[in-house]
């Protein structure tokens, strides 16, 4: 009896052992069944992925640049003569129009001076006539009469001059603007590099921005830029190019570029910066596809699409234009083809996958230069 027992509980982990084999064979009788009734019919698991479309859409190949503002025209405003301030006839930020008397000099001692120069200047002629019959006459020489002559010319020209001055006490606008800060009261006395105020055209503005050598070829008068400003975050403002500096500069190696911008509202003021996006290129069809979905060896890039036995097909490709997000494919796709864009480290070429669709949001359809 002792044997006997000794020899069935000998049997146990034998038992034991049968029933694990056993339930491991089921189990892989299940796994492989599941296998073949997935995706690609392969056998083992299919790896579940997320795919999105390869679109062909517009793109429009741009640089992203600092750009600044400035005034169509802009001038400091001086006197040309000394003298006191007698009227301020603008104010201070307020339009004024081309020929608007801006500021008077007191023209007392300037009347007076024409005054003299007119006199002086009646002598002068009646001499000069004076001369041209005695000459006639033969009772003067030729250098008398041409002395007379000089005189005439001489207080002609200072007529003239004081004339001038009178005339320069009346300063002007040059173009229609918006005028400065007022530098003088009215009484000052000044002089003819003082500063009086300023004058301003910002209808329309400039915008001023250096343009890297490398793109120079692609730069044409004409182009349009794309302009945003802090003090207007949602707004894009959106002008052309119309000069192109003839040379590069040799220690930045970028040209100078100005373009246009419309400003018939005045929130556009000289002495802003922001961001620009000088449009290069526009593709009318371009392949695009999620970023994510772009592995990279080296200089070597490829996709995984899904083939139409359900499995993942290592494609290479040749890299475009490139954003956050959104890359072209230059090469490699035609555009329609589903690509794997989630799941991508479970996969080698050949392996069944189970896609399903990425949910995002259309992509933007500007990219921007690397």
């Amino acid at each position: 009896m002792n044997h006997g027992a000794r020899s069935q509980s000998d049997l146990f982990p034998v038992r034991r052992a049968l029933r694990l084999l056993a339930l491991f064979a089921m189990a892989t009788v299940v796994t492989t069944g599941c296998g073949k009734g997935g995706p690609g019919g392969h056998g083992g698991w299919a790896v579940k992925v997320r795919t999105d479309e390869a679109r062909r859409q517009p793109l429009a190949e741009k640089i992203a640049l600092v750009a600044s503002v400035d005034a169509n025209e802009r001038i400091t405003v001086k006197s040309e003569i000394d003298g006191a301030v007698a009227t301020i006839n603008f104010e201070e930020g307020q339009p004024v129009t081309n020929g608007q008397l801006l500021i008077t000099l007191d023209t007392r001692k300037l009347d007076a001076s024409v005054a003299e120069a007119e006199a002086t200047f009646a002598l002068a002629e009646t001499n000069r006539k004076r001369a041209g019959t005695m000459l006639a006459n033969q009772t003067i020489s030729q250098q008398e009469f041409d002395q007379a002559v000089a005189t005439f010319a001489a207080q002609e020209a200072m007529l003239e001059r004081t004339r001038q001055q009178l005339r320069d006490a009346a300063i002007v606008a040059p173009f229609d603007g918006l005028a400065g800060a007022r530098q003088v009261s009215e009484g000052q006395v000044i002089g003819r590099e003082m500063v009086l105020t300023t004058l301003v055209d910002i209808q329309p503005v400039k915008v001023e921005f250096r343009v890297p050598e490398r793109y120079l070829g692609a730069l044409q008068v004409g182009q349009a830029i794309a302009f945003h400003v802090p003090a207007y975050p949602d707004e894009e403002f959106r002008g052309d190019v119309y000069f192109i500096e003839p040379q590069v500069d040799p220690q930045t190696r970028t040209v100078l570029v100005k373009a246009r911008q419309a400003n018939a509202d005045g929130r556009l003021r000289p002495g802003m910066f922001g961001n620009l996006d000088l449009i290069l290129n526009v593709k009318s069809e371009a392949v695009v596809v999620p970023e994510s979905a772009v592995m990279y060896d080296g200089d070597r890039a490829t996709v995984y699409i899904v083939s139409t036995n359900q499995t993942a097909e290592m494609t290479d490709v040749t890299i475009g234009l490139r954003t956050a997000g959104l890359v072209e494919i230059a090469q490699g796709l035609q555009g329609g083809e589903q690509v794997i864009v989630e799941g991508l480290q479970k996969l080698q070429p050949g392996a069944a996958v189970m896609p399903a669709p990425l949910s995002a949001t259309e992509p933007v359809a500007t990219i921007a230069a690397p």
